[in-house]
């Protein structure tokens, strides 16, 4: 039987990894932290329309592959924590004049200065995230420690999809948009601290390395994994379209705690294909629960708990798929597929579905039904043929 544990190192535990993980929540956390407030804010403060708004959301996805063909070379040709602070630096300024806009030149935000912003944006904290996800974090650990490591890493990054919007929620009602944009910069910052904080030994340059290359940015054989945790993620990112109430997230987080109690206890032994099979039926389950029951407190658990099992488990297959050296190169092809996904389904929720629910809950769970086909039939089977670990 194919089945799969991630041991657990308590020395893996050290500061360095943990400095680096919370930095990697909090750069995240500077990103989520927009997505409940600024699409209503463009709407109902800067009479943007809806399908306005969306494409604002939407254009953040494209911008995550513009630096990616450059990671490999940046790292190399300059210190790799270098590059990652220069790119937080870049998302700091970014959000800094957006508020600037926004506060002193409101002639200057229209519709296109929002989609270069956003653009920008999602470029700065792509080569961000992917250096500090597919370098940065494993160079603090050993060798044999680092798929755990990578794997716990994560964990982090995933609870932001919960405790960004909350913060978000919060801090809009208590002093509106001005205090979300403060905040954004605000985790962005302790996040450059905290890799500052960490020293990393001088590498020296490999020979030859290309400018332009795929390394460190998308595994091209593990395109299958990659569209079929896309088809999840937009799931996921439509369902943020809806209006929640913070008490949603903070249940959401609940339902993150749970998958991690899953995974040590449930699946610890598990058939492989079991972890992702019952993710997507929960999934399908909190669809049902929200079309039928809105205000139900269950709802946001299991989606949690289902986003935890798949997001976790997507992350170890891309791991177990990669060859030799090419394990950041899995990392960043995991961050692209789940925040595209994540701005694929923003856009579709609000510029195709705005205050439409039942349309966005029916057609989310068409997505996650030929989601659980294509893992049931053809996915699963075909990751068992090219792994590679």
């Amino acid at each position: 039987m194919n089945t799969q544990n991630t041991p657990v190192h308590i020395k893996l535990w050290h500061r360095d990894f943990w400095l680096m993980s919370v930095a990697s929540l909090l750069l995240t956390m500077s990103m989520y932290i927009l997505l409940p407030v600024m699409p209503h804010w463009l709407m109902e403060e800067k009479q943007f329309s809806a399908v306005e708004a969306g494409r604002s959301m939407g254009v953040f996805g494209l911008g995550l592959y513009v630096f990616g063909t450059l990671c490999s070379w940046l790292v190399q040709r300059y210190r790799r924590n270098v590059v990652c602070m220069w790119a937080i630096i870049a998302v700091i300024a970014n959000i800094a004049v957006l508020w600037y806009v926004q506060a002193v030149r409101t002639d200057l935000l229209d519709f296109t200065m929002m989609m270069v912003h956003r653009f920008v944006l999602g470029a700065t904290f792509g080569l961000a995230q992917m250096v500090l996800s597919s370098t940065l974090i494993i160079d603090t650990c050993e060798s044999f420690q680092r798929t755990e490591a990578n794997h716990s890493a994560s964990w982090f990054a995933r609870f932001a999809l919960s405790l960004g919007p909350l913060a978000g929620l919060i801090v809009y009602a208590l002093y509106g948009f001005d205090g979300v944009l403060w905040g954004a910069i605000g985790c962005a910052l302790v996040a450059l601290l905290l890799v500052k904080i960490v020293k990393f030994p001088f590498r020296t340059p490999e020979e030859g390395v290309k400018v332009v290359s795929l390394d460190r940015f998308f595994l091209i054989h593990g395109f299958v994994l990659f569209v079929n945790l896309l088809m999840v993620s937009t799931v996921i990112g439509m369902l943020l379209s809806l209006t929640f109430e913070p008490l949603f997230y903070a249940l959401m987080m609940g339902g993150f705690l749970l998958a991690l109690l899953a995974q040590r206890f449930v699946f610890r032994d598990a058939e492989l294909k079991s972890e992702i099979i019952t993710g997507l039926f929960l999934l399908v389950a909190a669809l049902l629960v929200l079309l039928v029951a809105p205000a139900s407190p269950v709802s946001p658990v299991l989606i949690g708990l289902s986003a935890g099992i798949i997001g976790s488990r997507f992350l170890l297959f891309f791991i177990k798929l990669s060859r030799h050296c090419q394990r950041g190169t899995s990392q960043s092809t995991y961050f692209l597929g789940w925040e595209t996904g994540l701005a694929l389904g923003l856009f579709l929720g609000y510029a195709f579905f705005y205050q439409q629910s039942q349309q966005i809950l029916y057609t989310a769970l068409a997505i996650t039904g030929a989601a659980l086909l294509l893992y049931h039939f053809f996915t699963h089977r075909w990751f068992l043929e090219h792994k590679n670990r």
